[in-house]
């Protein structure tokens, strides 16, 4: 297949200047991954060894009961185990045989720590490794930190996708790995368009079972589909995988980048290419110009959130006709978003991390016409007069490939299109 790439603008934002910020950030924990995660791998569970505080975050997160236990659940200190006071160590591993007698459905069982070790007294990774040999082979036990002191919001997926690389079988075979948490009609989506490229060996982490097929040695490139996943890039290329760098599929444009991306490491023709997506980029085109009337011309502030920060500006810039001010990410990994960055235009300030009272003045003093914010955020900035949107919908809603960029496109519009509606009524 001949290189028939995206055209990049005369000056990308790959190697513009960073604004680095150290101060207080507003965030939500990587606990807040298993509320996905969970959906997403059928036969796993979640146990969070953790506080009262994480069991009310969780249950409030998910809007279900947590001891409903759909696929997750609350291993609580106590006051003794925080002192050390108890055996935390058999605590637990009186729980999890509880757990797995109650659960003969689960196969994969991860130990998630809401806190550092040294907070909680106890290892989990010694823990999880102990457990692992005394339920194997029925069950695989596993253990990542969400703590909200070492990860943000999305970096929970990240953490339990790497703690997943190490333990996969090895193999010599010729594949493709899909990395990162989809939804399952999303997910067979991508994998329908490949197939139709004649990519048939395609295997996805995490698989929606844990007795799939996954495996992962040298002649396996991988490609991701979310941006917040450097560790579990790191993890790949300590097993020798190869990574396909690519733009993240958002929107006609990113789609068709990463998909050519894919094509271009397994020799797909490039007739085939154009033919499987002629349609399908048809129609993505058409459904972003119809959903974003309202945002051509209109101005944009990300704060830092979810790390999907810098693609959705390539995408609102190249391809709803935005402009971008200020484009904040908790971390910039230039190995996993510099294609986005190349297609970025230049303009916008770049900043990593977050001091948030200096961001809100750079905000209050450029009045975007959008920001893009967490949720603690959004109220407050709404009754000064700006428009907002929650940038934790971006992570729960289907927005990848071509048959969501419409609908991607559609949340950023609505909420101008809801300031206008509410002028129009104040003003009759």
């Amino acid at each position: 297949m001949t290189d028939d790439s995206t055209p990049l603008p005369a000056t990308g934002c790959r190697d513009a200047p960073v604004l680095k910020q150290r101060g207080q950030h507003e965030v939500f924990c990587g606990l807040t991954g298993i509320i996905w995660l969970h959906r997403k791998m059928q036969d796993a569970f979640f146990l969070v060894v953790g506080s009262r505080t994480c069991a009310h975050l969780l249950q409030s997160a998910a809007g279900v009961m947590i001891f409903a236990e759909p696929r997750f659940g609350t291993a609580i200190l106590e006051e003794t185990d925080l002192a050390g006071l108890a055996d935390a160590q058999a605590e637990l591993e009186r729980e999890v045989a509880r757990l797995l007698e109650r659960r003969k459905d689960i196969r994969q069982l991860f130990l998630v720590g809401s806190c550092p070790s040294e907070v909680i007294k106890l290892d989990l990774a010694r823990a999880a490794e102990k457990l692992s040999l005394q339920y194997a082979p029925h069950v695989r036990v596993l253990n990542y930190s969400g703590s909200g002191i070492e990860t943000t919001f999305t970096e929970g997926e990240d953490a339990c996708l790497a703690s997943m690389v190490p333990v996969l079988p090895e193999t010599d075979e010729r594949q493709l790995l899909v990395v990162g948490a989809l939804p399952d009609v999303v997910e067979d989506q991508m994998l329908d368009l490949l197939s139709k490229m004649s990519i048939d060996n395609v295997k996805v982490l995490p698989a929606r079972r844990a007795d799939s097929t996954l495996a992962v040695g040298p002649n396996t490139s991988f490609i991701l589909t979310q941006p917040f996943l450097g560790g579990t890039l790191a993890a790949l290329g300590k097993r020798g995988a190869r990574h396909i760098p690519a733009p993240f599929p958002f929107g006609e444009e990113g789609t068709t980048a990463w998909l050519r991306a894919v094509a271009m490491e397994f020799g797909v023709d490039i007739t085939l290419f154009d033919t499987v997506t002629h349609a399908p980029r048809a129609r993505a085109k058409k459904a972003i110009s119809q959903a974003s009337e309202k945002l051509d011309g209109k101005s944009v502030f990300f704060f830092p959130d979810s790390q999907l920060e810098i693609p959705l500006a390539r995408f609102l810039t190249r391809e709803c006709g935005m402009t971008a001010i200020e484009v904040g990410a908790p971390y910039i990994h230039k190995g996993v978003v510099g294609p986005d960055l190349d297609l970025l235009e230049e303009g916008p300030t770049l900043s990593e991390g977050q001091d948030v009272e200096m961001q809100l003045d750079r905000c209050r003093a450029a009045q975007p016409d959008l920001t893009v914010c967490g949720l603690g955020l959004a109220n407050p900035l709404e009754a000064e007069g700006l428009a907002t949107k929650w940038a934790i919908e971006l992570v729960f809603t289907p927005v990848h490939f071509y048959e969501q960029a419409g609908d991607l496109a559609g949340l950023f519009s609505r909420p101008l299109n809801r300031r206008a509606k509410l002028r129009l009524e104040a003003a009759e």
